[in-house]
């Protein structure tokens, strides 16, 4: 009986000692890149850090507890504090986030799980638009539309607001739009197989499941109506006192104090302006670390 023998096949590899032909000229370029890249992001960051610097270094002295308490005394004295922008800030946020988010979040909504048709594909288009517009623009439409026109409400809060509101609508719509799309069809599939119909369906599942996308996209969308100016000089217009008035007189902000504090001659008054200008830099980059953590707690949890 013949028995047949077989001969394993020896595969050929390539000692780690030998170099293949043109490794050393990738290796070059990997290096070539990483320096142009590493150097390119050093030279970014320079002005930024500058930025912060400065304003850290001209804002710190003048930031104590009389700042968040007191109103701003006339530009030569010193002292005082900007409590009429912090309170006029926060009186035109909170009807702005009202306005903005739930109506971004119900456009997103409809966006992705009912389209897509023309309608989608029109508020998209519009929503791109409006992300580029400049904001003076938008306090320009305001003026016209609310200020000025429909009655003549004139300065306050309440137009200060919608100002606001319209530069947020964009930010919140694309990033809500963004982390829905985000959900697992599966989780929709399963909802329809309970037998939930579709707006059960967005309302149990697509929303809690997509909740955290949706936190962090808000939050950013705060951030920035937080540090807007130019939108409410020509609605809200600005006052250096503490005013309640919905509508019908002019409301104070921080960028508002901030940017006349800066324009003016006295030494007393642009030194206000650094502090306002340094508490604004920290209001916003808390909004967007909470935005960054809440975000990536939300990659962990999906993982």
């Amino acid at each position: 009986m013949n028995t047949a023998t077989t001969t394993p096949s020896v595969s050929h590899h390539t000692p780690l000692s030998r170099r293949p032909p043109g490794s050393g000229l990738r290796r070059f370029k990997d290096r070539v890149a990483t320096i142009v890249l590493t150097t390119t992001m050093i030279l970014a960051m320079i002005p930024l850090f500058l930025i912060v610097l400065e304003v850290v270094r001209r804002g710190i002295g003048v930031i104590d507890l009389d700042f968040f308490t007191q109103v701003e005394p006339p530009p030569r004295r010193e002292g005082g504090g900007y409590v009429a922008g912090f309170f006029g800030t926060l009186y035109i946020m909170l009807p702005a986030i009202a306005m903005s988010i739930p109506f971004g979040i119900a456009t997103a909504v409809y966006i992705v799980e009912y389209g897509p048709n023309r309608l989608t594909s029109a508020i998209r288009f519009f929503t791109d638009v409006m992300t580029g517009i400049p904001s003076i623009f938008v306090g320009l439409f305001v003026h016209g539309l609310l200020v000025i026109g429909w009655g003549g409400l004139g300065f306050g809060t309440f137009v200060g607001a919608v100002a606001i509101a319209v530069m947020m609508l964009p930010i919140v719509t694309r990033s809500a739009e963004e982390m829905l799309r985000l959900v697992p069809d599966e989780l929709r599939n399963a909802g329809y197989g309970l037998g939930a119909r579709k707006w059960q369906t967005i309302v149990y599942t697509v929303l809690p499941a997509a909740a955290p996308g949706l936190t962090t996209g808000s939050m950013l969308a705060v951030a920035r109506g937080i540090g807007e100016t130019a939108p409410l000089m020509l609605t809200a217009f600005g006052s250096s006192l503490l005013v309640t008035t919905f509508q019908g007189e002019p409301q104070g902000s921080v960028p508002l104090q901030l940017y006349r504090g800066a324009t003016q001659p006295f030494q007393a008054g642009i030194d206000r302006a650094w502090g306002a200008a340094l508490c604004l830099f920290v209001l916003v980059l808390l909004f967007t670390v909470i935005a960054r953590w809440i975000g990536s707690r939300a990659l962990v949890g999906t993982k």
